[in-house]
């Protein structure tokens, strides 16, 4: 079979049609390409404008074409399999790194320090440049775009240091609702947990995604984020995932979880209109303090952050705690099989064994 496009569109041309429905057959290119994890729907778009897809050797330049799994596309003359089911990655974000395939200004993405072997997978929303911790990651875009729609309502969870001694009152705008700039913030979940200093940890819960919302409520109500911390998106949580690592969710825990039912016969991911399941309760010793689940380890005065590991890169990390309570097995060398003994990989701070080049595992 071949590429079928309406009348109005470039490239390759085919007559037939659903008969029933008088509209051609298949499904639109940029859907399959979101589909196959190559980019999300408007990249697509973007990437068919400029040129750089072939159907069955046509290059087109409109992304008004439906295809079907009979035709052959290629991206940059690489040719695009065929979708494969939905699967999901949790990523410890270094600060210093921007979410984004590319950077006009040649600055580090988290793509330059993802596995190599990984797939071609897409970010479900964003972190800024500063901002560090749990970044989902998504080989299929109908899952990228169902979790990133507000309708979604998924509360997403923070761990904000702020500069000031901030108080009930000061933060009762931000559980109101607040107008920064004439745009309009919903009311977040805002809890003082501890000052510490000339700063103040505070956990902050909200649904929705606007650029930098976070920094600029907490300005607008006169403190300044100076380290900001994604902890939980929906049920999906940062654990004791170390930074730079990334994990791969179970696909079970991806069905469960985002209620997809199996393949429908196009090969995307259907959602069933089902509930979620409350996320388990860490254990004491998760990423943060001591039987106090979010909050950071207390380092003393500075406070600074951890450093990154291998540069920064999630190639071969050790792994952590599974963010959906199971535990994974952790990397860096057995220990001696006494109680409280020092793993034997990592002996008096130095570096431990070479990664083997093996990515991230599916988690048991």
């Amino acid at each position: 079979m071949n590429a079928k496009t309406p009348p109005s569109g470039s490239g390759p041309q085919n007559p037939d049609t659903d008969a029933s429905a008088g509209t051609p057959t298949g499904d639109r290119i940029a859907k399959v390409l979101s589909r196959a994890g190559i980019a999300s729907r408007r990249e697509a778009e973007r990437m068919i404008e400029a040129g750089r897809v072939r159907v069955n050797g046509e290059q087109i330049t409109s992304p008004a074409l439906n295809v079907t799994p009979e035709d052959k596309i290629t991206v940059d003359n690489t040719p695009v399999g065929a979708p494969e089911p939905p699967r999901m990655w949790l990523y410890h974000k270094p600060a210093g790194l921007v979410t984004t395939a590319r950077d006009e200004k040649g600055r580090e993405t988290i793509f330059d320090a993802l596995p190599e072997d990984m797939p071609r997978v897409m970010t479900v929303g964003r972190l800024d440049l500063n901002s560090e911790g749990l970044l989902l990651l998504t080989n299929d875009g109908g899952v990228k775009r169902k979790l990133e729609l507000p309708s979604t309502g998924w509360l997403r969870r923070y761990r904000a240091r702020v500069n000031g001694r901030p108080t009930n009152e000061m933060l009762e705008p931000l559980r109101k609702g607040i107008t920064v700039e004439g745009e309009n913030f919903q009311p977040m979940d805002v809890t003082l947990d501890r000052q510490q200093g000339a700063n103040a940890w505070l956990t902050v819960g909200l649904r929705e995604g606007r650029n930098r919302e976070i920094r600029r409520a907490m300005e607008a109500v006169g403190l300044t984020v100076n380290r900001l911390i994604r902890i939980s998106y929906g049920p999906f949580q940062l654990g004791e995932l170390k930074i730079g690592e990334v994990e791969e969710l179970r696909r079970k825990v991806v069905r469960d979880q985002l209620g997809l039912e199996l393949e429908d016969p196009s090969g995307t991911a259907t959602k069933k209109p089902t509930g979620l399941r409350r996320p388990p309760r860490r254990k004491p010793g998760g990423f943060g303090g001591a039987g106090q689940p979010g909050l950071p380890v207390q380092r003393g005065e500075d406070d600074e952050p951890p450093p990154r590991r291998g540069g920064g890169k999630a190639k071969n990390a050790p792994r952590g705690k599974a963010a959906m309570g199971k535990t994974a097995g952790k990397a860096g060398g057995k220990a001696s099989g006494k109680p409280g003994a020092r793993p034997t990989g990592r002996p008096n701070g130095k570096p431990g064994p070479k990664p083997t080049g093996r990515g991230p595992k599916p988690r048991r």
